[in-house]
């Protein structure tokens, strides 16, 4: 079984990708058990250049394949924000989830339009330079009020497409099947093991 570092400390995120990747002959591990402790500084312009600059540090620091994602929401009425700073919204204002959240609804007071959408951008990086990448949207809308308990950083305030509810009233294996992250991930899972098929 090969091992497969997660670069994230992120609980919630080593718990859906553990869901999802349950079936392929890899054991994942959080970066913090292969020895990596630091915080990767996120400077891409991109989801998926923040997305390898994760995954590379870690592989680079341990000698190890490891994975990253890089996600967040995309508020039309925005301009796509706040997107790759999703995680950092109102940095020195917002210093959790739910502070990050409500500021959010309140950046998006009077405005109409409320489409939006999450996108995940996934990649995994090898010690011989190798790479492989996924990225998949959830298109949806930003509710008025947060509703759930569910999920995690602005899930209760974003309706998937298509559902009456929000993203955090969903159950585990409602939200793997439609959320951004899930799709990214069943998109690696199936070039991930043809790759591990073809370096045997």
């Amino acid at each position: 079984m090969t091992d497969l570092i997660l670069a994230s400390n992120n609980t919630h995120k080593f718990r859906e990708f553990s869901e999802i990747l349950l079936h392929a002959d890899t054991n994942l591990i959080m970066q913090k058990e292969a020895g990596f402790v630091q915080e990767v500084e996120e400077t891409g312009n991109s989801f998926a250049e923040n997305a390898f600059l994760k995954a590379n540090a870690v592989t680079v620091y341990t000698g190890r394949p490891a994975i990253a994602d890089d996600s967040g929401i995309c508020v039309d009425a925005l301009d796509g924000g706040p997107g790759i700073y999703s995680a950092r919204f109102g940095s020195g204002i917002a210093a959790n989830d739910e502070e990050r959240m409500l500021l959010l609804l309140k950046t998006m007071e009077g405005k109409t339009d409320r489409h939006a959408r999450y996108v995940c951008s996934i990649c995994c990086t090898f010690p011989n330079g190798d790479l492989l990448r996924t990225e998949c949207t959830c298109e949806g809308e930003v509710l008025h009020a947060p509703v759930g308990s569910g999920g995690f950083g602005y899930d209760p305030i974003f309706r998937p497409e298509g559902f009456t509810v929000s993203m955090a009233q969903l159950s585990p294996d409602e939200k793997n099947a439609i959320s951004h992250r899930g799709k990214a991930l069943r998109e690696f899972l199936k070039i991930y093991e043809r790759y591990m098929n073809d370096h045997k």
